[in-house]
């Protein structure tokens, strides 16, 4: 291996280790490469900053600031309701309540923390009220947000793209993420209702028909906001930028206007949190591009297709050690850092071996989504035992089934490619 590859990996390992956020690990050892190899580090910082100026990626703070204002608008709890009229008279029936207001909250806001603090926050005390373990709730809670990193739209998925080489239609990742994301959730229904009955959990009764219209009624508006978003995209009125914009725009009318439920402080509070995370997701890519930039000009995935290949030629031995490497990563990694400095490493593996890169983006995405939900640094899981006010070490057994729940629609989705490219060759005419 190159001592300039093994000098940039050394550095960005150590900083990890010491604590240092993910971004300065990847600025760092990028600028510590280019000043090995001899080259002007203003070429790192050209890097970044084109990195940075594609504007398909103006789409992603539209996206990240959506999810806030449904977050503090009164939308998520309308979701909830919606929800729990559908289906809250089955057996554990909040659990099912969880599950599918995280379908609904995920197609909206594209954000799994966002789906954990919003849905969490109403869920996980209103389970506790009914004598649902503490330790059950937050673990459905968690592993059910990831339906917003799959179900669209979803930011990760742009990130993704771009890290793709900007080749990859975000339309098409979009469309492919609906079936992996539904057949996820209901794994997930499945573990939660069986869990459900051994632990005598109780049911809601059926509040009838009238309610549920009622309830669908008054989420309606909250729901057009997905409607103005991928219907803009696939009608071809709106680019996804485009879209991003006006579903903003649309959640900030109808929590202002319709619901009324966005004070001025609460409006603050999205704008800030929002502000904060665009900084860092940006931040990321910049970073990432340059370090992406040595890893290309050393081979790097070159040299990780013949090293596979020369292991195993067999696809699925391929696709079982990438999964395998995604997850321990999603382990010790945040998801956008991972997109951006995996793919470009992985993809070409994937491609070699004849898997769809559409594809590869839904066993990306639910992967390291899993990671999420996984010690020493699963941010989803950090939110919702803070909201459950719950050890992490207290919820580790109950969890157990939810993860591999994911598992099996991680398994269907890398192994079975009709799962993700079945909707974009029907409603896009894909061909990849």
């Amino acid at each position: 291996m190159e001592p300039g590859l093994l000098l940039i990996f050394a550095i960005f390992g150590i900083g990890i280790v010491a604590g240092v956020p993910v971004a300065f690990c990847l600025g760092i050892a990028a600028v510590a490469g280019f000043l090995y190899e001899g080259l002007n580090p203003a070429v790192a910082f050209q890097q970044m900053a084109s990195g940075m100026s594609i504007f398909s990626l103006l789409a992603i703070p539209f996206f990240i600031f959506a999810g806030e204002l449904m977050l503090h608008g009164g939308i998520a709890r309308r979701l909830v309701a919606l929800a729990s009229a559908a289906v809250g008279w089955m057996r554990g029936g909040l659990g099912m309540v969880d599950v599918s207001t995280s379908m609904l909250f995920g197609g909206i806001s594209g954000s799994a923390v966002a789906d954990t603090s919003a849905t969490g926050v109403i869920l996980i005390p209103a389970m506790k009220a009914k004598g649902y373990g503490v330790d059950y709730a937050v673990s459905l809670t968690v592993t059910s947000s990831i339906a917003g990193i799959l179900i669209p739209p979803s930011h990760n998925m742009i990130l993704y793209s771009l890290a793709a080489g900007g080749g990859i239609s975000v339309t098409a990742l979009f469309i492919a993420g609906i079936v992996p994301g539904i057949l996820m959730c209901l794994l997930l229904a499945v573990a939660a209702y069986v869990m459900a009955v051994r632990r005598g959990y109780p049911a809601d009764g059926w509040q009838g028909f009238r309610h549920l219209a009622w309830a669908f009624v008054d989420a309606l508006p909250g729901l057009l906001t997905a409607v103005i978003i991928l219907g803009g995209v696939l009608s071809g009125i709106f680019t996804v930028t485009e879209s991003a914009a006006f579903g903003t725009i649309w959640a900030l009318l109808v929590t202002v206007f319709v619901y009324r439920a966005l004070s001025w402080e609460s409006f603050v509070v999205a704008v800030r949190a929002s502000v904060r995370t665009t900084a860092v997701v940006f931040l990321l890519v910049g970073t990432a591009t340059a370090f992406a930039w040595l890893l290309a000009m050393y081979r790097l995935p070159d040299l990780l297709t013949e090293g596979m290949l020369a292991i195993s030629d067999n696809p699925i031995v391929i696709l079982l050690m990438i999964n395998v490497c995604l997850l321990l990563l999603g382990c010790v990694m945040d998801m956008a850092a991972l997109i951006l400095i995996t793919t470009p490493i992985f993809l070409p593996v994937v491609v070699a071996i004849g898997m769809d890169p559409v594809q590869f983006g839904m066993v990306m995405m639910m992967n390291l989504g899993l990671g999420l939900t996984t010690p020493p640094v699963g941010a989803v899981l950090f939110v919702g035992c803070a909201i459950g006010n719950i050890r992490i070490e207290h919820i580790m057994k109950t969890i157990i089934p939810f993860w591999g729940a994911i598992l099996v629609a991680l398994a269907l989705t890398t192994y079975w490619p009709a799962v993700s490219l079945t909707l974009p060759r029907l409603l896009l005419g894909y061909g990849g």
